[in-house]
């Protein structure tokens, strides 16, 4: 008798326990978050744990993470699922998307989700810099995480080599031509070590918006509806960028590979790459020399533009839903976790607050490259953002590698590059 009471007592426990584990199972709100893995470095590892830690401080929350190739990728299958019916509830996307979003009416600003004065001061707790290319109108669409500039890594050894001082990296153009043309080693006529390499493909008007800024010049407006391909200081920029090589011969003539640059960069093919401060954790496990990182040379100024990825949240989405991905946008953007996030990638700690952490501090004491694209930030400018993004960034890609290949002069690719553009965007002046 007292046997089957307690199987009945037993019983009813388990029934009610599964009865509350499926109403709270019910009650969960689900997230699935598009994410881009394009760069260096084991993301997926790394936002898998993220994501973990979120969902055990936040049972009620499920997140479905789906990694989406690069930027484009993402964009592009975050905007086919909304589409089709079946939208996901945040992504990162290309800090560039902006326009584009806000255009086809998919994103919501965070000045309609946030509530309290302290998650207002939340919005304002990121690095200005950063900020560029998450913000129009007046209002915050985009949220940065995944963020990054361009920086320069050299070869110590290789500058040791060639009788330079590893401590001095190149700090203008001229000394970057100068003492690149010490750092080319040559076997006859056969280049063994290039002293420089800055990809053309992948990215280039990434690159060559850094450029344009050291020659004083951006490439388009903050309304983004206006570029200024054709302005003296960008075609000053786009000729410097190719006589590296036509003319100066310490950078291979033509297009260099993104995909392949930092491969190059480790086996010494070449003393100096310019590439995103999200490889820095990928060389630094992986050289087998002395490497150095600095700031991009300056011509009339510094410059660099920003790059990588904001959070969005989208707009077809519930009030629970919109609370619950703020949450976990919070949660992976907090001091500690931005730190973290920052000590694994390479990407930037987005807020000073990360950089006052103690490990952050820590680390950078110990490995101050982990500095550099921070500091630089006081002289970072927005990357390359219009409406029409995709076709604009075509055109001047196209007159970049156009320029850089021989095929057309800098001032005439420009040119008509410019002229695309204004086509493209006169019925958003």
């Amino acid at each position: 008798m007292i046997r089957r009471i307690k199987r009945a007592i037993r019983g009813l426990a388990i029934g009610l326990f599964a009865t509350f584990a499926y109403v709270q199972s019910a009650l969960a709100v689900e997230l699935t978050m598009y994410y881009p893995v394009a760069v260096g470095g084991p993301l997926t590892k790394i936002v898998d744990g993220l994501v973990a830690d979120f969902m055990k401080e936040n049972p009620d929350i499920k997140v479905n993470a789906i990694y989406a190739g690069n930027y484009n990728d993402a964009r592009i299958k975050a905007l086919a699922a909304l589409k089709a019916g079946k939208p996901a509830q945040l992504s990162v996307m290309f800090s560039i998307d902006i326009y584009e979003l806000i255009e086809q009416d998919a994103i919501v600003p965070f000045d309609d989700i946030v509530e309290t004065d302290e998650e207002k001061a939340w919005l304002n707790s990121f690095y200005p810099a950063l900020m560029g290319n998450g913000r129009t109108g007046g209002k915050t669409w985009g949220i940065p995480f995944q963020r990054s500039t361009i920086v320069m890594y050299y070869n110590k050894d290789a500058f040791r080599d060639a009788g330079l001082d590893p401590e001095k990296p190149p700090a203008t153009w001229a000394e970057l031509v100068s003492m690149g043309k010490k750092l080319v080693k040559k076997d006859g006529d056969k280049v063994d070590r290039w002293a420089i390499m800055i990809p053309s493909t992948g990215y280039p008007y990434w690159m060559f918006g850094a450029l344009a800024m050291q020659n004083d010049q951006l490439l388009m407006n903050g309304e983004g509806n206006e570029t200024f391909f054709n302005a003296e200081a960008t075609v000053q920029a786009l000729q410097y960028w190719q006589d590296l090589g036509a003319k100066h011969g310490i950078m291979p003539k033509g297009t260099i590979e993104w995909g392949t640059l930092r491969k190059n960069f480790l086996e010494g093919r070449t003393a100096m790459m310019w590439h995103s401060t999200g490889n820095l954790t990928a060389v630094k496990k992986n050289a087998k020399f002395d490497f150095g990182v600095a700031m991009l040379p300056a011509e009339k100024r510094r410059g660099t533009p920003t790059g990588g990825g904001n959070f969005y949240i989208f707009k077809q989405t519930t009030p629970e839903e919109r609370k619950a991905a703020m949450k976990l946008i919070r949660f992976l953007t907090e001091p500690a976790r931005a730190a973290e996030w920052s000590i694994k990638t390479g990407y930037i700690g987005t807020s000073p607050a990360a950089y006052d952490t103690p490990a952050l501090k820590k680390y950078v004491a110990e490995f101050p490259p982990a500095a550099v694209a921070r500091d630089q930030l006081k002289y970072a400018t927005p990357e390359l953002s219009t409406y029409q993004a995709g076709r604009v960034r075509k055109a001047l890609d196209d007159a970049i590698q156009a320029t850089l290949t021989g095929k057309t002069s800098a001032a005439d690719s420009l040119g008509s590059a410019q002229n695309q553009s204004e086509r493209l965007l006169k019925r958003y002046q």
